[in-house]
């Protein structure tokens, strides 16, 4: 009968359907929760007396794992099935929905039943929630956003019968008040980001906000699946990522690089992974690179480097350019975006400066009094490269292309352009500009801007670990520069998988 309760009673293939469905709360599929559940020491799951939250319930899959674990883990302790599972799920596992809707749903997936209360329920609670709670909250508006989140007031305040997404985790300074208990393990797959009313679809991660609260917690584990964009970038995460480099709980992390390997038609450009926390160890990190060649691992530093190299091959070819170079880096001289302080949307003018728009409208002009040049590049020759060059690529385990001839530009003096391009480098000399341009072509120069990047767009700080050579003379190629830095024909042979040849118009 014990191997029966779990395989007769719950269907592990409706929460796995259910896990393809894609938006910004991306539901787990049953294997991801186990594979996060194995970072845990095993013991724990043969303990009467520990306890598990997952904050963001959706499907309830966390909680039905690790239920379906204590079930065989308890038997020594509770050999009746009933005692034990009344046990385990009254003292041992908790949640706090996201949604009316996937509070029904997780107890479903626990309890056998959306009420916990129900005749149907396997455990029988006194109350409609069981350990699986949900709360209407209401957003905190201030200046237009909510002072927890960052959600848009115009998006989010709604009416009392509409959901509002303020997340209960994440809307409190005490949320260990909760449930008013500590937690042995926090688990989860939090929702991701929310609309905060800037241009077009704008939208701020959240999904930060519920590691920070997880950790205020001081759980003895933690473990999250998040996008990997905090990585190296991302809106709101600098203060984010900072804490999580420096911070020597982090003991392991699996990275996917094409965040459909982990999460089956869910598009998401960046990849995801999932780290375990663990309070009471602290050392270096375990870093698992999961692709569909297989997997690599490397115990390292997190904060070896300001940004997180994710690549454990790739962070050996950085370490050998930056000992072989000493000076600046391009991210001192690429431009920060709105270089001349035009938005994307600006509309072109009939008559004044020069100006490079998008490239489907490709040089128009702009009103002179609409220009900033606060860089002193108008006047010189330029090297511009689009913002958002591989845009629609979301998958970054098939090569990447960057920069090529139809898709950059040497734009002249006196011309400008909109925020759709950074000047990538400004001389007075047009010879040295096309030099750059074939320093940046290079698969080996345009290998280390990758290992900074993760999403559609780059920005100056992705130039981290690209040196800038001060003077650019000549024709630069890969065979000249990887004999600049060192690096070996194995080295550049693995440059090569990742780096896809130049395209594009010449």
């Amino acid at each position: 009968m014990e191997n029966n309760l779990y395989n007769t009673m719950y269907n592990p293939d409706v929460l796995s359907c259910i896990a393809n469905l894609s938006n910004d709360e991306v539901f787990t599929p049953p294997e991801v929760a186990n594979a996060m559940l194995d970072l845990l020491p095993q013991e724990l799951f043969s303990n009467p007396n520990t306890t598990f939250l997952d904050p963001a319930c959706k499907s309830g899959v966390f909680l039905r794992e690790i239920a379906k674990r204590l079930i065989i883990g308890l038997e020594p302790v509770y050999p009746d099935l009933q005692e034990r599972t009344d046990h385990i799920f009254k003292h041992q596992i908790f949640g706090i929905a996201i949604t009316e809707l996937t509070s029904h749903l997780s107890r479903r997936s626990l309890y056998c039943s959306k009420t916990a209360n129900g005749n149907y329920s396997v455990v029988h609670f006194d109350t409609v929630d069981g350990n699986v709670r949900f709360k209407t909250i209401r957003h905190r508006w201030k200046n237009g956003k909510c002072v927890f989140c960052g959600a848009s007031q115009k998006e989010y305040d709604r009416a009392e019968d509409l959901e509002t997404h303020a997340y209960e985790m994440i809307h409190t300074t005490k949320p260990e008040e909760i449930f008013k208990m500590k937690f042995d393990v926090i688990i989860g797959n939090p929702p991701y980001q929310l609309s905060d009313g800037g241009y077009g679809k704008s939208a701020s991660p959240i999904y930060q906000l519920f590691v920070q609260q997880a950790i205020k917690m001081r759980p003895k584990f933690l473990t999250m699946v998040i996008p990997s964009k905090w990585f190296t970038g991302g809106k709101g995460l600098d203060e984010f990522r900072n804490n999580m480099l420096h911070n020597r709980h982090i003991r392991k992390i699996v990275d996917y690089e094409n965040f459909k390997d982990i999460f089956p038609g869910v598009d998401l450009a960046g990849g995801a992974n999932y780290f375990l926390w663990d309070r009471d160890n602290e050392g270096p990190c375990e870093i698992i690179n999961m692709s569909s060649d297989g997997m690599v691992s490397e115990v390292r530093n997190l904060d070896e480097y300001p940004v997180f190299i994710r690549s454990n091959e790739g962070v050996e070819i950085i370490r050998k350019v930056l000992s072989a170079h000493k000076g600046k880096f391009l991210s001192d001289i690429v431009s920060p975006s709105k270089p001349f302080g035009i938005r994307t949307f600006y509309t072109p003018t009939d008559k004044g400066i020069p100006c490079w728009f998008i490239q489907k409208i490709g040089l128009k002009h702009a009103n002179p009094s609409d220009i900033t040049d606060q860089f002193g590049y108008l006047q010189k020759w330029k090297f511009l490269i689009p913002a958002a060059p591989i845009a629609g690529q979301t998958d970054f385990t098939k090569p990447v292309a960057f920069y090529y001839d139809g898709n950059t530009r040497v734009s002249k003096p006196g011309e400008c352009c909109t925020e759709s391009w950074l000047v990538a480098y400004a001389s007075d000399s047009e010879e040295k500009v096309r030099s750059f341009k074939s320093y940046l072509f290079t698969k080996t120069v345009r290998f280390l801007l990758l290992q900074a990047v993760v999403s559609q767009h780059v920005t100056k700080k992705c130039f981290c670990f690209v040196p800038d050579l001060g003077d650019y003379e000549g024709e630069y190629t890969d065979e000249k520069i990887c004999k600049m830095w060192n690096l070996t024909e194995s080295e550049f042979e693995y440059i090569k998988t990742r780096i896809g040849e130049i395209g594009g118009n010449a």
